[in-house]
């Protein structure tokens, strides 16, 4: 039979995720999509507690920030531009944004509480790495997770190299000793520098994943995401309208994919009627 795909193996993870497990995501959208799907199925898990994250860097101060336990205070508000009318902080995706510092607060810290003394009991965290692009606040030097829409002339955009990459991932996880790692690359593409630009900035990320797992090969391992989409999805139908971001079947694909690799053989059974118990949720009889 002629073959029509490069299927990407992904083997079994050296450990993984079960239901006696906490598990915490933080990335890109992908992981989003990813976190959505264990919480269907029931997996203790939770996700993007600032919303979707893309450089290693603001992944890394999101981590911190969660195992420091400080909330967000009002020093740390920021009006977004281009007229917007709302409040929201450079460690936060813009769907935390409010109509007053107020309201901003209230809802991130609620989220923020809930999140901590979650991370606190994570014994696995998924990092979906998005780009190695950052931008920094010139005045401050602080590393922004989001530009809020404000004036270009205030950032300056700067791209990680695969020392940087690895020294900071790496120092997190040598302060969370109780945890594992899973490491994923996002299969969403970065096309602002265009393919050559993403290509260099997706190597970066894949090459301190690479690092990291060599260097604590215990606590971390990596699953190829990325490579599934690049290799194996290699079709633009798979590919949602703006062929940037994965399409709801190809997400769900990858997610099942992660699941097959990093769910033990003992949870199989349960996980196959968590399955069968969401379609079930999910079906609506025609009236």
């Amino acid at each position: 039979m002629i073959k029509l795909q490069t299927p990407v193996e992904t083997g079994r993870l050296p450990f993984g995720i079960s239901y006696g497990s906490k598990t915490i995501l933080l990335g890109s959208c992908f992981a989003s999509t990813t976190g959505e799907r264990l919480a269907a199925l029931g997996f203790p898990s939770l996700t993007n507690p600032f919303g979707p994250l893309y450089n290693p860097v603001s992944i890394a101060n999101a981590a911190t920030r969660l195992g420091s336990g400080v909330p967000f205070s009002e020093d740390e508000c920021v009006e977004m531009g281009a007229g917007a009318g709302l409040i929201c902080s450079f460690s936060h995706h813009t769907s935390f944004a409010r109509a007053s510092a107020k309201e901003f607060l209230e809802n991130a810290n609620a989220s923020f509480s809930e999140a901590s003394a979650f991370w606190k009991e994570a014994d696995r965290v998924v990092l979906t790495l998005g780009t190695a692009w950052c931008f920094r606040l010139k005045e401050t030097g602080e590393t922004v997770a989001n530009c809020l829409t404000r004036p270009a002339a205030e950032f300056e955009r700067y791209r990680l190299d695969e020392a940087a990459a690895t020294g900071l991932l790496g120092r997190l996880i040598e302060r969370n000793p109780d945890k594992k790692f899973i490491l994923s690359v996002s299969p969403i593409r970065h096309l602002a520098d265009g393919a050559q630009g993403n290509s260099v900035s997706k190597a970066v990320l894949v090459l301190a994943a690479d690092a990291l797992c060599r260097m604590f090969p215990d606590r971390v391992c990596y699953f190829p995401s990325y490579e599934i989409l690049l290799d194996e999805l290699r079709d633009y139908r798979f590919y949602a309208e703006d062929l940037v971001h994965p399409s709801s079947q190809a997400a769900a694909y990858i997610a099942d994919r992660f699941l097959e690799a990093a769910v033990s053989e003992e949870e199989k059974s349960r996980l196959e009627e968590a399955k069968k118990s969401a379609l079930r949720a999910a079906h609506r009889p025609l009236r």
